[in-house]
């Protein structure tokens, strides 16, 4: 029996589209598509979120070695989304189907309205049969605006459009519960929304052609998977991964999901750079607001300190007043002003209602 999804986001990683001399896999890239013009055919809605831009870009030109590298990747960017996009384009068009071009920034999340307009155009796009084949836009990206990796990116995706899950095709089977290359080491199959300690056995090594590392892809998939959607890691480069781990016959990682949460709580998971200011709270209120099975608002009476203005509606940063760790984001219910004048007192309405308090997951 196949696993009932209906809406799939496909993370396409670097080093499965680039052989090992750093060129385009184009064998490789062709029977990927030809996957997911089948799972399409079937009337699955998919999503793919693509590496290899920039090692497309590589394949097409040499910059000097001393070229800035927050340049060389944008100009590295700009020419090898053409001849990526260009690939893809071909391919679907084999099988009947358009791929529509979707460049982003982490700016483009930041905003709720920005956030929903884009959503939207995500929605249309897949009302209209078409692929939409996304990708960070490094042109315009600098580093304090760059996603982690495209990881990331996928798993804002999925978040955005409420997808059933995502996939993520690297260039190993999954995570492991030691170094992949040891002997005895094995793929762990299943991931409970409640896993921690990734680090004591996730090698942190980054892969060879993209930014992120099998870590990075876990902390990731954990958020993801807590939000209430289903992650696999599996091998790109393995032929027909994509049926397979529909059909629950590839070895794969699977991140088990949680409960499904509401669209405002999925944009919060990703929406830490959005933050306005700090709430300081005490440590009732923290193990209030994190207490298992038990939903709480944050109350002014837990409240300790506001770090920095913001308006009813901005995003906030909860912070532990006696470590600094911070630990939620939420959406405040009034401005800082009034924050301020009802700090500590009870009986005073939420500034953080239960419903817009999204708790860190590694927190």
């Amino acid at each position: 029996m196949p696993l009932p999804y209906r809406r799939l986001v496909v993370k396409i990683g670097s080093n499965v589209l680039t052989q090992p001399n750093g060129l385009p896999d184009l064998d490789r890239l062709t029977e990927l598509v030809a996957q997911v013009a089948a799972l399409h055919a079937k009337g699955l809605e998919v999503i793919v979120v693509s590496s290899g831009a920039v090692a497309a870009g590589r394949s097409l030109l040499t910059l000097p070695p001393k070229t800035d590298a927050v340049r060389s990747r944008q100009v590295l960017a700009a020419l090898g989304q053409v001849k990526l996009l260009g690939l893809y384009a071909e391919r679907l068009a084999t099988h009947g189907l358009l791929g529509a071009q979707v460049l982003v920034t982490k700016e483009d999340f930041r905003d709720r309205q920005h956030y929903q307009n884009m959503q939207n155009c995500f929605l249309e796009l897949l009302q209209q049969h078409v692929v939409p084949i996304v990708n960070e836009n490094d042109v315009v990206a600098v580093t304090e605006l760059m996603f982690t990796d495209n990881d990331e990116l996928a798993g804002l995706i999925a978040a955005q459009l409420n997808a059933d899950a995502l996939i993520i095709l690297s260039n190993v089977d999954g995570i492991f519960d030691g170094d992949p290359a040891a002997p005895g080491s094995q793929v762990i199959r299943e991931i409970a929304p409640g896993a921690t300690g990734f680090a004591d056995f996730v090698t942190t090594q980054r892969s060879q052609f993209g930014r992120g590392g099998m870590l990075t892809k876990c902390h990731m998939a954990h958020k993801v998977a807590k939000l209430g959607i289903s992650v696999h890691i599996a091998n790109g480069k393995t032929a027909g991964i994509l049926p397979a781990v529909l059909a629950e016959t590839a070895v794969n990682t699977w991140f088990r999901p949680g409960k499904t949460a509401s669209g405002r709580k999925k944009w919060l998971a990703h929406a830490q750079a959005a933050a306005q200011a700090v709430v300081r709270v005490n440590a009732g209120a923290r193990a209030a607001l994190t207490a298992a099975g038990h939903a709480s608002s944050l109350l002014p009476v837990g409240v300790v300190a506001v770090e920095g203005t913001f308006q009813k509606g901005d995003i906030v940063r909860l912070t532990d007043d006696a470590t600094g760790q911070p630990f939620a984001l939420g959406i405040a219910e009034y401005g800082s002003e009034k924050a301020l004048e009802w700090l500590g007192q009870q009986h005073q309405r939420a500034l953080v209602h239960y419903d817009y308090l999204f708790l860190n997951p590694d927190a």
